[in-house]
């Protein structure tokens, strides 16, 4: 430190700081050789503390005020120097200010999913976040526990440490609150009090550390399940799946229809109508009261039909026949059954090729000239 710095050391003789940065926790007042002349002026100001620190011991505090510093007004560091009739000349201690304003808009959240056991869902895996506010309240532990001889710490320094200790804190309270996760959302406001209260239990006595806010902004679940909830959301707006089902029939029909050159509306035509003709055998059924329903078709007569490049049924051989004289399936249409074993064009099937109609004639010659 140069001459100037010395100087300016010996002569100033107030002991302030003004804070301009609201995420610093402490800060240490620098001076040359730590030394402090008899009568300087110490000014706290309003949301700070001061602490005098000698040879690494913790002496006296002072609370928002102007001081004049003496030996009546510092009867720790008296002891700790030795001071029995006051002093004259300038003493050694280090002076450090702790914020004890709030650190708002702190943010905390799940690293990794946890694991938990759900009542509706079995094992499942939540995340969550949200934001804290962090305060001083004891200087003596937060100088011994996390300042050290740093001459400014900030609460991004602490963010680490206060974001594990809500984390663990968060686990052990979700894990216990055997609430339901579709329920979750309703108990927020209430589990984040309880929250804020588990993690002031861990740090206040510990490192001087208040808690004064904690909010649970969500907890979510994985994107896969959240998919599957919404399937089985759209599961239940939807209702009767029969309806569901005849209303998609329409409207891929009427799709099929608008493109009738495509071949995708082939494959549509031939799916729906084996599909009409189902709903209409089992509607049949139905309304018949004095009859049992049909039994299913022997697993022998089981057929699936590829139409572009997607597997449709299970279809019986009546409805093959009957896809066959209205057109949809033709001679190369490939079938496949168990009793048959690979898909095969239906014209190697001998009890379908018989139905299929004879080629038409080729065109007459034309008459000689």
């Amino acid at each position: 430190m140069g001459l100037l710095d010395k100087l300016r050391g010996e002569l100033v003789d107030i002991i302030e700081w003004i804070d301009d940065d609201r995420h610093t926790l402490v800060w240490r007042f620098p001076r040359y050789q730590n030394e402090i002349k008899n009568g300087a002026q110490l000014i706290v100001r309003p949301g700070q503390l001061a602490v005098f620190v000698h040879r690494g011991q913790i002496g006296d505090v002072f609370e928002p005020g102007n001081y004049t510093l003496k030996s009546d007004n510092l009867p720790i560091l008296s002891t700790l120097q030795g001071w029995k009739y006051g002093f004259n000349s300038p003493f050694r201690s280090e002076v450090y200010f702790v914020s004890t304003r709030q650190i708002t808009d702190l943010k905390w959240g799940t690293p990794n999913p946890i694991m938990l056991r759900d009542a509706d869902f079995g094992p499942i895996r939540l995340r969550a976040f949200g934001t804290y506010a962090l305060k001083a309240t004891e200087p003596k532990a937060l100088l011994k526990e996390l300042v050290g001889t740093d001459s400014v710490v900030e609460a991004d320094e602490v963010s680490e440490l206060m974001r594990s200790i809500i984390m663990t804190a968060f686990t052990d309270m979700l894990g216990e609150s055997k609430i339901a996760a579709l329920d979750l959302a309703a108990h927020y406001r209430e589990m984040s009090e309880q929250l804020r209260k588990l993690v002031c239990e861990r740090v206040d006595d510990e490192y001087g550390l208040d808690v004064p806010q904690l909010f649970i902004v969500n907890i979510s679940f994985p994107e896969d399940v959240e998919k599957a909830l919404d399937t089985r959301t759209k599961m239940g707006v939807i209702g009767d799946m029969n309806k569901f089902q005849q209303y998609q029939m329409g409207e891929a029909l009427t799709t099929a229809a608008a493109n009738p050159s495509g071949g995708a509306g082939e494959g549509i035509g031939l799916g729906m109508g084996f599909a009409m003709a189902t709903n209409v055998a089992q509607g049949l059924g139905r309304a018949m009261p004095g009859m049992g329903a049909a039994p299913p078709p022997p697993p022998a007569d089981a057929w699936h039909v590829a139409v572009g490049g997607q597997t449709q049924g299970p279809f019986t051989s009546t409805q093959i026949v009957e896809g066959i004289a209205s057109g949809q399936v033709n001679a190369g249409t490939l079938l496949w059954s168990a009793a048959v074993g690979n898909w095969t064009p239906l014209l190697q099937i001998p009890q379908f090729a018989t139905r299929l109609a004879p080629p038409p004639p080729p065109p007459a010659p034309a008459p000689p000239r």
